[in-house]
Formats: structure tokens, C-alpha cells, sequence
């Protein structure tokens, strides 16, 4: 088990950099680098491959509505070649709000688009003929009647430093988890609750795997959330930090009966907090949608306590099949806390 972080989407973006190199020291792994509608998470990730030299890179998540799968493929190539090899590309379709709202792109067909994004991004990385793909959402080159008739396969100028650079897929219905185990290098879930994680995914995972190839190996599972060590009731009272961002997102991404973290909240039980969240934070309520997140969602899906129950909770995350531990630190040094933790996973 290793150990990651996530970068929010906002703050200062050169300080959250200075911390990456601080914690790559204590021991971090991989760092996450998101992307909403604030800046690109690209750049961003350029410049820490600048300042870091172990720690791996991943987009979580680029949203491939907003780029072409070539243009995808050759960020993660740049990006791969640029760090020595450190890339992680971490794809997700959004939600139709960003994508129509803010990009002005239809969002259509994201299962069809995710499994050909990822089959053209490998077929450019690999490098051994000119890219062709016909697909039911991307032909390449685009056919005569679609547009000029000028276009031509090409190969990618560059050779990028690895044919295989991780693929890992931010997935939460049952279509795409099952999807995501069958291609992907890893899986990306949000709100994840490992005693409860079975029940809601555990047959569409092993669908997936099922038909898996072999020579991708395990599936990657990074979650986490959280990570603060104390006895005290100020350091359980940070648990209240994440009821907004789980408001947010039960609540807030999406509209009525389309809110992929509100169907995930459903079925891991909470129907009616799920309902009542989502009513609020439509409403402008966004206080009450946070007050009305259940306590028992929050510790779940963080490791926030005495030492040996945040402990308890890292093995909780490596039973349910967590191979990465996506950490949030507070409340602390956030070095020693995360070295803290990779003593344990080593």
C-alpha cells in the first residue's frame, strides 16, 4: 500500500507545490492534481515535475470532454518524458453541468467515450503505426464527408519515454466501474466508504475483471480522505472540515435525479440524508446541507482520531482492495503525519 495526495482546486497554487516537496521528503508517493473550472491541472503538474524528482503525477481528474484523446495522450507523454517517467493519467467525464455548462460540449456517450480515449491514448503512446481509430465517437483521421477530406494518419513526432503510462479512471456508476476494472491500470472513487464499498461495487469490479487482460495486472484502487492523529475533541471536530465538500457533492453536482455522489450516497444507505442534502443545497441552503451529512458518513470516509483507530481505518481501506491511500493531511505537521503513516504501510 502506498501512500498519495490530492491538490485542491483552489488556494495558492505555488504553496501547495512547496508542501509536494516537503512531503515527497517524508515519504509521498503520488500527488493528485485536480481540475473543475478553475485553472488547468496540467501546468500545474509541469511545475511540480520541475520541483520534485520521486514523486509520481497524476491528473485527477483531466475531464475528457474538454480535450481530444490525442491531445490527452500527448499531454501525458509530455508530462511522462518532462518528470523521468513519474505521469499518472487520471481521467473522469465529469458531469453535464461543467462539461454543457462551462465547456459548451454535449455530454454524450461517456462510457464509449472513456474506453476509446484510453484504447487511442495507448495506440499514440506506443507508437507503432500511424493513429487510426474507428469508433462510434471518434473516427481518426476524420472521414472526407465529416470535414475536408485533408486529413492524413500521423504518427506522434516525439517518442514518448513509455508505452504504458498509468491509466487510471475516476468512475462511480455501475456501467463505468465495471468498464474502468476491465481497462484501466486503476480506479479513482470519490466518498469511499471501505466497510460499505462491496456492497455498492463489488459485482460490477469483479464483472470487470473478469474480463481483464492479464498483462495489466492488478487494478489500482487509490481512496482515502482526511488524515489527522489526536486524542482531543479539537482534532475530531475537524472531521466537520469535509461535511461541505460532502454536501457539495451529494447536494450540489448535479440536478434531481441526476447526481452521481447523491446515487452513490443512496446506495450505500443513506436515502433520506441523501435526499435532504440534495433538497438544501438546491435550495441555497448550503449550511443545513452540511449539517444534515450523517456522522457516520463522515468518519467513514476519513481517518480522523486516536492513533489506533485512524490505524483501524487504514486497514479498513486495505481490506476493501486500496492499493493507494489518497490522504488529505490536517490538524498537524503534515510531513510527520503522512511519514507516520508510510511507516505503517511499509
Amino acid at each position: 500500500m502506498r501512500i498519495s495526495m490530492p491538490l485542491q482546486y483552489a488556494g495558492d497554487p505555488k504553496a501547495s507545490v512547496d508542501r509536494v516537496v516537503e512531503l515527497e521528503r517524508a515519504g509521498l508517493d503520488t500527488v493528485w492534481v485536480a481540475e473543475a473550472y478553475g485553472f488547468d491541472s496540467p501546468t500545474l503538474m509541469g511545475y511540480i515535475a520541475a520541483r520534485t524528482e520521486t514523486v509520481a503525477i497524476g491528473s485527477a481528474i483531466l475531464p475528457m470532454y474538454t480535450r481530444t484523446p490525442t491531445l490527452i495522450a500527448m499531454t501525458a507523454a509530455g508530462l511522462d518524458d518532462l518528470s523521468g517517467g513519474r505521469a499518472v493519467l487520471g481521467l473522469g467525464a465529469s458531469g453535464p453541468q461543467v462539461v454543457e455548462g462551462f465547456h459548451g460540449v454535449p455530454y454524450t456517450r461517456p462510457l464509449a467515450r472513456t474506453r476509446e480515449t484510453i484504447e487511442i491514448c495507448r495506440r499514440v503512446w506506443a507508437r507503432e503505426d500511424r493513429l487510426t481509430h474507428d469508433g462510434s465517437v471518434f473516427q481518426i483521421p476524420l472521414p472526407p464527408e465529416k470535414g475536408t477530406g485533408l486529413g492524413k494518419p500521423l504518427k506522434i513526432i516525439n517518442h514518448p519515454r513509455r508505452p504504458d503510462i498509468p491509466v487510471h479512471v475516476a468512475s462511480l456508476g455501475v456501467k463505468n466501474v465495471a468498464m474502468t476494472a476491465e481497462i484501466a491500470d486503476g480506479w479513482l472513487p470519490h466518498l469511499f466508504i471501505p466497510e460499505k464499498a462491496d456492497l455498492v461495487w463489488g459485482e460490477a469490479l469483479a464483472e470487470g475483471r473478469a474480463k481483464r487482460d492479464p498483462s495489466l495486472g492488478g487494478l489500482e484502487i487509490t481512496a482515502g480522505g482526511l488524515l489527522a492523529i489526536g486524542e482531543d475533541e479539537d482534532t475530531r471536530k475537524l472531521l466537520d472540515l469535509v461535511r461541505p465538500m460532502i454536501a457539495l457533492y451529494v447536494g450540489g453536482m448535479g440536478a434531481k435525479g441526476k447526481n452521481f455522489y447523491n446515487t452513490v450516497a443512496r446506495r450505500y444507505g443513506y436515502e433520506e440524508a441523501a435526499e435532504r442534502i440534495q433538497d438544501l443545497y438546491l435550495d441555497g441552503r448550503k449550511d443545513e446541507a452540511a449539517a444534515a451529512v450523517p456522522e457516520e458518513f463522515v468518519e467513514l470516509t476519513n481517518l480522523v482520531g486516536p492513533e489506533s483507530y485512524v490505524r483501524e481505518r487504514v486497514e479498513a481501506f486495505r481490506a476493501a482492495g486500496v492499493t493507494q491511500l489518497n490522504v488529505t493531511p490536517v490538524g498537524g505537521d503534515p510531513a510527520a503525519l503522512v511519514g507516520k503513516v508510510k511507516d505503517w504501510l511499509s
